[in-house]
């Protein structure tokens, strides 16, 4: 079935029978706002099999933007009044001293009493795990980057149809321990020996959804991040040389990465980015893991919509990716009940915030 792609602003109205409203709330960083919304349209087409998909973009005011990038939102995108977005980059050593805290911990209560199901992706994932049962995220000795082997290890109607084992990429400086999770009531659906947990769930009055790994991803998403880490090495941003992504290229491009790597050693220098053999890695890469995330997606709508058959007034939220390097953006989707407020419109969070949202 298609998804249907709405432009600029349009007012809020009840989805017909049978479609489901996504709404994208967008507060990724200029380069990597129109690639955000590109993957999770991406995603939801093929996991869109038996439902319509109606998905909106909203974007948060007053973060500053470059010039291409406010004319694309002013084009493409709606305000929030109807969404509740927060702040994305990490930068504090703990999630409670981050700006976006509060905010975020009020979107975390607010979707376990209001929503049928939420996806909490990436730091999203930390922050509520955190929030709701104070399991603390760990720094990990190396960026955990890659594409990793998952196995399926829970059954659940999310994981329907999954292979045994599947690929998903990973990138993050910080795990929430597998142990740990399982001490504190999380059900882990599927795990990886290198990157740990992958995706794990909690049901209480909502189906929370927790993804460690980046299913969205594209298929040079780990390419590009790659590319601009070490870009920060050459220009002196990072002293440390990055680590190539695991399980992501052939043996012959990470020969030609290797030679890169033992020049850029030498003959460090910011213009030597230029001679980063980007087109020959690109044709070489490939992205495994895109039938196990469009299944994964799939399940989730088809959950969304029996549960949509059985209380009609429903609608869903999604949050967003992450950030440059340690600083990831929340991720969320969250499944919401309409009906909230007695006038039938939607609930308005206290402040304006980032979200996406599905109905």
């Amino acid at each position: 079935m298609p998804v249907l792609i709405d432009r600029g602003s349009n007012p809020w109205r009840p989805p017909s029978p049978g479609t489901i409203e996504v709404g994208l709330l967008n507060n990724m960083p200029d380069a990597a706002l129109e690639a955000t919304e590109r993957q999770f349209a991406a995603l939801l087409q093929p996991a869109a099999e038996n439902v319509t998909v109606r998905l909106r973009r909203f974007s948060l005011p007053g973060i500053a933007r470059g010039e291409r990038a406010q004319r694309h939102l002013d084009t493409c995108y709606a305000g929030i009044d109807e969404l509740w977005d927060t702040p994305l980059d990490a930068r504090a050593p703990a999630l409670q001293d981050e700006p976006y805290w509060s905010a975020l911990t009020e979107v975390v209560d607010w979707a376990s009493n209001n929503t049928v199901s939420t996806i909490w992706s990436c730091l999203a994932a930390h922050a509520a795990v955190l929030h709701l049962d104070g399991v603390e995220r760990r720094l990990l000795p190396e960026k955990c980057i890659g594409v990793f082997d998952c196995a399926t290890v829970g059954d659940h109607p999310l994981t329907h149809g999954l292979a045994s084992n599947f690929a998903i990429p990973h990138s993050r400086h910080n795990e929430l321990p597998a142990a740990e999770l399982a001490a504190s009531g999380y059900q882990i659906l599927s795990h990886s020996q290198r990157a740990g947990a992958d995706t794990f769930i909690k049901q209480d009055r909502s189906l929370f959804v927790f993804f460690q790994g980046h299913p969205e991803y594209e298929v040079t998403g780990l390419l590009g991040e790659y590319r601009r880490d070490l870009g920060r090495y050459l220009r002196r941003e990072r002293e440390i040389y990055p680590a190539m992504p695991r399980g992501y290229f052939d043996d012959a491009t990470v020969a030609l990465l290797t030679a890169f790597r033992a020049r850029a050693l030498a003959e460090r220098s910011e213009e030597l980015i230029a001679q980063f053999p980007l087109g020959e890695v690109e044709r070489a890469i490939k992205a495994p893991w895109k039938p196990a995330a469009a299944r994964i997606y799939r399940n989730w709508l088809t959950f969304v919509a029996a549960r949509k058959a059985r209380r009609p007034a429903t609608a869903t939220v999604l949050p967003l990716p992450r950030a440059p390097e340690a600083r990831v953006a929340p991720r969320t989707v969250i499944e919401r009940r309409r009906g909230v407020a007695a006038s039938g419109a939607l609930w308005r969070g206290p402040e304006r915030r980032r979200v996406s949202a599905l109905r």
